[in-house]
């Protein structure tokens, strides 16, 4: 199973825009897939969720976690790095059977020219922890606000060839 995860809570992201369009290519491909926004995080996760104790509310996402085999993270910089409500996430998460030996995708995206290279470097430290494989092909998508249509998609070319490599890649990795 494919669980495609929107990075950060930040409401009308790009980051959703962005994995909602993987989630659509990956299901034109007849994947089925999960996304998981971090929106829909239980607002009392700090208090009721960390270090073993579990909601109801957050059960049902350690479930889907669990069931899952590949994740795709859709991660936006946020202060040179990546979001803290994901790392709060992957805190939360059961170790080490919510992670350990899964399969991993990463996509970095951001306004500036860089494409949160520096957070996807973060984060790709924070899977070897967790013996989370992550898939050599990473994508940087600078300057997000000019990279999606009307529509929500990407439309440049480059963009376009890049995005479907890595699909490829990640639909046999």
């Amino acid at each position: 199973m494919i669980t495609i995860i929107s990075g950060t809570n930040r409401p009308a992201s790009n980051t959703l825009k962005v994995a909602k369009y993987y989630q659509k290519e990956l299901v034109k491909k007849g994947l089925e897939t999960n996304l998981l926004n971090l929106q829909d995080l239980p607002e009392t996760l700090i208090g009721s969720d960390l270090y073993g104790k579990r909601s109801e509310a957050f059960q049902k996402i350690q479930d889907l976690v669990s069931a899952t085999t590949k994740f795709l993270f859709v991660i936006p910089e946020y202060n040179g790095s990546f979001p803290g409500v994901l790392k709060v996430f992957i805190d939360a998460c059961a170790f080490p059977e919510s992670f350990y030996d899964k399969k991993a995708c990463l996509v970095g995206i951001s306004s500036g020219k860089y494409g949160n290279i520096r957070g996807i470097e973060h984060f790709n430290g924070v899977c070897a922890y967790l013996h989370l494989n992550v898939m050599p092909l990473r994508l940087h998508i600078a300057s997000i606000k000019t990279e999606l249509d009307q529509q929500e998609g990407f439309f440049k070319e480059d963009t376009l060839q890049f995005v479907n490599q890595q699909i490829g890649k990640f639909i046999n990795y």
